[in-house]
Formats: structure tokens, C-alpha cells, sequence
């Protein structure tokens, strides 16, 4: 075997080590290519360097075809779809009105925060229901 085969596999296996430092799965399809480079040229010991390169481009364009296609994370719907959404957990909840709604904006007490809301003009302990949540305030109606 000649050097430029160990080459291939020493520049495989190192990118297969670094992968193990390196978040997701981007390492580990280069490294299958150089892999797959150096037996290549274990089977045809005279391909010219630019042929190698070129051929590690290739190997490496089908091992990440390879991963989008199969291996990569696709989205899966969740159990808790609103976990982290907090305002959207409140569509639908009646809060009572802590700082009257004037010209459209007020507050309300949700727990121990107090969040700033967009409605219909209310007194201050006036129950309302929370319709959406706009930029991080509370879209409201009076509830009944």
C-alpha cells in the first residue's frame, strides 16, 4: 500500500475522531469519504491527486445526500406543542384586568407576572379573555 492510501484513511479516521467533539452529524460524512477515498486508491494505486480530490468532493456530496435524505432530523409533531409558548398558552384563559385598559392597552395579572394587553377599554378588575398574543402582549375581549 502506498502512502497516499494511508493518507486518505488518516485524514478519514481524524475527521471521524473531531465528529465526537463537533455538534450534529457533519464530520462523520467528510471522514466516510476520505475513508472511501483511500480504498479507491488502495484498488487503483495510479490515480492522479486532482482525480482523488475530485473524487472526495463526490464521495463527500453523496455522503451528505446521504444524511439529508435518511439520517437528518425531520420534524415530528410533539405531545406538547405549546411547551415554550407561553403566550399562546393562554389563548382562550379569562384573566381579571390588574391596570385598566385605556385607549387599548392595560394589564393583567397572570400568576405572579403581570402581562400588557391590547383591547376594548375595561375597569380595573374586569374579567377578560385572551384572544392572541401580538409581540408579546395579550390581544383581549370582555368576557362574559
Amino acid at each position: 500500500m502506498g502512502k497516499i492510501v494511508y493518507f486518505w484513511w488518516t485524514i478519514g479516521f481524524v475527521l471521524l475522531a473531531l465528529e465526537t467533539l463537533v455538534p450534529g452529524a457533519t464530520l462523520l460524512w467528510f471522514g466516510l469519504a476520505a475513508l472511501g477515498v483511500g480504498l479507491v486508491v488502495l484498488v487503483i494505486p495510479g490515480l492522479s491527486i486532482i482525480g482523488q480530490v475530485v473524487l472526495f468532493g463526490i464521495f463527500s456530496a453523496v455522503t451528505l445526500a446521504i444524511y439529508w435524505k435518511f439520517f437528518r432530523a425531520t420534524h415530528h409533531e410533539s405531545d406538547q406543542p405549546l411547551l415554550n409558548r407561553r403566550g399562546e398558552q393562554m389563548i382562550g384563559r379569562v384573566f381579571v384586568v390588574e391596570e385598566a385598559i385605556e385607549h387599548g392597552q392595560g394589564k393583567v395579572r397572570v400568576g405572579d407576572t403581570v402581562w400588557s394587553v391590547l383591547g376594548e377599554d375595561c375597569a380595573v378588575g374586569s374579567r377578560v379573555r385572551v384572544l392572541d398574543v401580538l409581540d408579546n402582549k395579550l390581544k383581549v375581549e370582555p368576557a362574559q
